[in-house]
């Protein structure tokens, strides 16, 4: 059985940092695509990076490039996403996903077949 399994989240003042982590069973990373979303009280879902399965590309939303990168370790079956200069609008229920879509080439995130449960980042003062 697919199980995604978060770790991470919390408090921080904006400029500062976070890590979440992802730990991910029941399938292997080299095979499918993986990615983290978010979702802001009274908004949307919202993709914010994600890692193609058929080259490794990268990709990330246009408010989070330059601030947030995307890893996954293949040994430890876990993918990460860094968080720097966080910001007030990075407040968000962040979930980890496999099996999404991810188009890096055509700026296109979507989909996810497994989801993990969610972890709160508020930055704030």
């Amino acid at each position: 059985q697919v199980q995604l399994v978060e770790s991470g989240g919390g408090l921080v003042q904006p400029g500062g940092s976070l890590r979440l982590s992802c730990v991910i069973s029941g399938f292997s990373l080299d095979y499918y695509a993986i990615g983290w979303f978010r979702q802001a009280p009274g908004k949307g879902r919202e993709g914010v990076s994600c890692i193609s399965s058929t080259d490794g590309s990268e990709y990330y939303a246009d408010s989070v490039k330059g601030r947030f990168t995307i890893s996954r370790d293949h040994a430890k079956n876990t993918m990460y996403l860094q968080m720097n200069s966080l910001k007030p609008e990075d407040t968000a229920t962040y979930y980890c996903a496999a099996e999404v879509i991810c188009i890096p080439t055509l700026q296109a995130m979507g989909g996810g077949d497994y989801w993990g449960q969610g972890t709160q980042v508020i930055v704030s003062s």
